[in-house]
């Protein structure tokens, strides 16, 4: 029997892709950036913090890696015509797009106003589908295909009892948004998927790696959820990110990658 002839460097390449980050300060966001820019593509990274975004491009200047900042974030059609813009000035097409920002607003469905919902599907929904329409109809007119990457969260599969009725809504939503996308642009050669994760390190979730009484209580607790015993490390998510924007992923669409550590799957 002859071996199939795959070169698995070529699958995971992305060298010289044009790469928009959306959120591209936040946690997931510089795991992306770290990941895309490491690999060899260019960056567009864009968010509503200007000097935080610029410290970024800074950082990955010092590490070799190419990125261009748009100070805004997907609020407006205007805003993500904008960021698509920059992109093509910059490197001549858009080849990559990952949503890696979003909120939440915890609080029971008594006490969460409607302005306080709306806020989380704006941030998390209308603003991943407003981009994504912007980045999709460059990619169409370049007739070479695209990857979308959007992120969900293991809470768009499960509710939470804790005041989550926003946050796994706008989740849902965007599952829901991912699929029919995949299935809507299939035909064009671009593959829209999401990562979902669970727990992972960052600023916000460090107290749950502590040694201390309540951290540990809580994260014992979780953890008998979690079938591989720990909670995510950053490099957890880098590995689906890289699959799901290279050819790798070229037979995969519409679908919800769990980085979980089987969280979801009991």
């Amino acid at each position: 029997m002859t071996l199939p002839a795959i070169d698995t460097r070529q699958l995971f390449d992305v060298a010289g892709k044009s790469a928009i980050v959306i959120g591209a300060t936040g946690s997931f966001g510089k795991v992306v950036c770290a990941t895309l820019g490491n690999a060899g593509a260019r960056l567009v990274i864009t968010a509503g913090n200007a000097g935080e975004l610029d410290a970024l491009r800074a950082e990955l200047a010092g590490n070799g890696i190419e990125a261009t900042a748009v100070n805004r974030r997907p609020n407006t059609e205007a805003d993500c015509d904008a960021i698509v813009a920059a992109a093509v000035s910059a490197y001549g097409g858009v080849d990559i797009l990952v949503i890696a920002s979003g909120v939440n607003d915890v609080g029971m469905i008594n006490d969460l106003t409607p302005e306080r919902f709306q806020k989380v599907m704006l941030a998390n929904v209308d603003g991943a589908w407003l981009m994504a329409r912007a980045a999709g109809k460059q990619m169409i007119a370049q007739g070479r295909g695209g990857k979308v990457v959007f992120t969900s969260s293991a809470r768009g599969k499960l509710g939470h009892p804790a005041g989550y009725t926003a946050y796994c809504t706008s989740k849902s939503a965007v599952d829901g948004l991912t699929r029919s996308l995949g299935c809507e642009w299939g035909k064009h050669g671009i593959t829209v998927n999401a990562i979902a994760p669970t727990v992972f390190r960052s600023p916000l979730t460090a107290w749950m790696f502590e040694d201390n009484g309540n951290a540990t209580k809580v994260r014992e607790g979780f953890l008998a959820r979690v079938p591989v015993g720990r909670l995510g490390e950053p490099e957890d998510l880098a590995g689906p990110l890289l699959f799901l924007c290279s050819r790798a992923s070229d037979f995969h669409t519409g679908h919800i990658i769990y980085a979980d550590g089987g969280y979801t799957a009991g």
